[in-house]
């Protein structure tokens, strides 16, 4: 029977990633990310009821450092992290590694809607999840080492609906458990405040327009994100956006203008599917935030540096966000917004 490290974090997720695994004759061993947040006794219960062992993996020190390090220091840039693409490969992702090659286990797994097939020459590729919660978004910097190794049994789910039946035919606890809609670390969803508690005070300034004129006053640069246009309390003759942050002048810039973009730059570019870029420019479809629909676009890549060119264009782009690129259902690689 072969082994697989299954990340358990006692939701319905990966519950019944879990019970599918077992049901496809792999021993399964839960692993619990200990980060300081709590959540084991949920997770053990869970174990507990599928009857599969659940070991710990403290991650607490490397996760504050590698994950809440970036989220305050983007935000101190005047940029939006997305904190779930950095702690897949640096932190979730090791750990389970790290863990299956302690124990023997030739596979990962998770409760991603995501998917992995092979292609004609045998190499491994990230595909979306069948599902319209496909996450194959936040997957995307996930080294093709690791991919090779991935598992994601919910990867032809079709409803979180089904996911949840076949919960309550398990009779996990679980079944019935709110999906998780914000941060591991930031649950209330209030991440103005956490930031303050961890030190981060931007400090108040200006909205400007355009033409730099003074609209009003704000509380920090850190409380806005581009392409923003509710909670500003400034008045005008139509609705006003968020086009800008200047966290060295502490402004934020507003426009009556919908901050439409046909060309971005990214960095730190990982390709997931590197054949893609080996000839140059390729056209793709080009997704700039999780939540977002996927656009026609060329990507010129030029090392972890690449420009797009969208076909038509696209709203609020956000600097620190990733634009993810996609061939149909495959996920050729991304990098972070400019």
């Amino acid at each position: 029977m072969e082994k697989v490290v299954l990340g358990l974090s006692g939701g319905v997720d990966s519950a019944v990633a879990a019970a599918l695994l077992r049901e496809r004759g792999f021993e399964v061993h839960g692993l619990f990310l200990e980060l300081g947040l709590g959540g084991e006794e949920a997770a053990q219960r869970v174990a507990d009821s599928l009857k599969i062992p659940l070991h710990l993996a403290h991650e607490k020190a490397a996760f504050e450092r590698t994950v809440c390090g970036y989220f305050k220091g983007e935000y101190r840039a005047g940029r939006t992290p997305i904190p779930c693409v950095v702690c897949n490969p640096a932190i979730k992702f090791r750990a389970l590694a790290s863990y299956a090659d302690e124990i023997g286990a030739a596979y990962l797994a998770t409760g991603h809607y995501a998917r992995t097939a092979r292609d004609e020459k045998g190499r491994v590729l990230l595909l979306r999840g069948v599902s319209a919660k496909d996450q194959s978004y936040m997957l995307h910097r996930l080294p093709r080492e690791v991919l090779a190794r991935c598992i994601f049994p919910l990867g032809e789910a079709e409803s979180k609906d089904g996911v949840r039946e076949r919960a309550a035919r398990e009779g996990v606890p679980c079944a019935q458990a709110k999906d998780s809609m914000d941060l591991c670390f930031i649950p209330d969803g209030d991440w103005c405040s956490w930031l303050e508690r961890s030190g981060v005070r931007l400090p108040e300034g200006n909205f400007v327009d355009e033409t730099g004129r003074v609209l009003g006053r704000h509380g920090g640069v850190h409380r806005y994100t581009v392409g923003q246009r509710k909670g500003l309390g400034v008045s005008a003759s139509g609705r006003l956006f968020v086009t800008a942050l200047r966290p060295e002048t502490a402004e934020v810039v507003l426009s009556l203008k919908d901050p439409l973009r046909s060309e971005i730059e990214v960095d730190g570019v990982h390709y997931c599917a590197p054949e893609y870029a080996e000839g140059g420019a390729f056209p793709c479809e080009v997704r700039v935030r999780f939540s977002q629909r996927a656009d026609r676009a060329v990507v010129y890549p030029s090392g972890d540096f690449a420009r797009i060119a969208f076909d038509s264009p696209v709203r609020a782009p956000a600097p620190g966000q990733a634009a993810v690129f996609y061939d149909g259902d495959v996920v050729i690689g991304g990098g972070f917004i400019r």
